[in-house]
């Protein structure tokens, strides 16, 4: 199989505005910036809201909305996939209601709690744009990003209830093993589609050993073919990762969530020149990125 799915993280949460200039921020922006990156060959796009006025990560129903009446406007095909990680301080209930209110086909589902230690970059900025920024940053230094059974419980059944497809973020082995425990009770239905994300600060590692372990673990309890997955590393990771997936037989996710640059010094502008790159890698080594519907049927999920 050649053709793999490309998925594009268009802002994220946990970088500040004042870690970059070209962060999408406003509803355009993250529209554009999400319009550029499947034009580019993203077969699916990964989507967070934030307050227009300041950057901050928001659970705002109307952003959202808006957000995803602009990528519609000029893209029906992409697939849209909606966060429920949220940002640091939101309810579980604030969390997914993003779910029953624009039942995507795809939603991310975080596999289980970890410390989230983003406090180090604090320390590299040297003027903030708005107070929120640094307050955040240090308060992760006794934060954990809560995602319990019972949480998930919530997460999962209301999806289930409105055929959105959990996206299930492993940032660590036994987040693999959480999710074997929510297919054997009936929860996670059908093929589980794990997302793993390598190199926070509080969970796994980002090194090709790291990769090999996640893969390893969940070929051990799914079963070889059983299950379909993606994988990035964060920051200077992403894209060797990304690359090392391919070789697997994985799919890839890139965009400014989780790397702010397109390479050594040089920040990256737009999201589609991150999607561009990642193709351009695809292309040296005979992939070629799924089109949204052939994503779909990878991931048996209905239009």
């Amino acid at each position: 199989m050649t053709k793999r799915i490309l998925n594009c993280a268009i802002t994220g949460s946990i970088h500040v505005p004042s870690m970059s200039p070209y962060l999408p921020i406003t509803q355009d922006e993250i529209a554009q910036n999400a319009i550029d990156a499947a034009n580019a060959g993203a077969s699916a796009i990964h989507i967070h809201a934030r307050n227009p006025e300041n950057g901050m990560p928001s659970p705002d129903l109307g952003l959202y909305e808006e957000i995803i009446g602009k990528i519609r406007d000029k893209n029906k095909d992409v697939i849209i996939c909606i966060t429920t990680g949220g940002g640091a301080g939101m309810t579980v209930e604030q969390r997914v209601a993003v779910v029953p209110k624009f039942k995507p086909e795809l939603a991310s589902m975080n596999a289980g709690s970890i410390n989230w230690g983003l406090f180090p970059a604090a320390a590299k900025i040297k003027e903030f744009k708005y107070p929120w920024e640094k307050a955040m940053l240090d308060m992760t230094k006794g934060f954990i990003f809560q995602n319990t059974f019972a949480d998930m419980e919530v997460m999962i059944k209301t999806m289930n209830a409105n055929g959105t497809k959990p996206e299930l973020e492993c940032y660590d082995v036994g987040h693999v093993y959480n999710v074997k425990f929510l297919q054997d009770v009936g929860l996670v239905q059908g093929k589980p589609y794990l997302q793993f994300v390598l190199g926070i600060n509080g969970a796994l590692g980002s090194a090709v050993e790291d990769l090999n372990m996640m893969k390893q673990t969940a070929d051990r309890l799914f079963g070889v073919g059983g299950y379909e997955w993606s994988a990035f590393g964060a920051g200077k990771a992403e894209f060797p990762i990304c690359t090392q997936n391919l070789f697997l037989g994985g799919h890839v996710r890139v965009g400014m969530e989780d790397n702010l640059y397109l390479g050594k010094g040089v920040m990256a502008k737009n999201n589609g020149e991150l999607v561009e790159k990642m193709v351009r890698i695809m292309g040296e080594f005979d992939y070629e990125p799924a089109t949204p519907d052939e994503a779909r049927e990878m991931l048996g999920i209905k239009k």
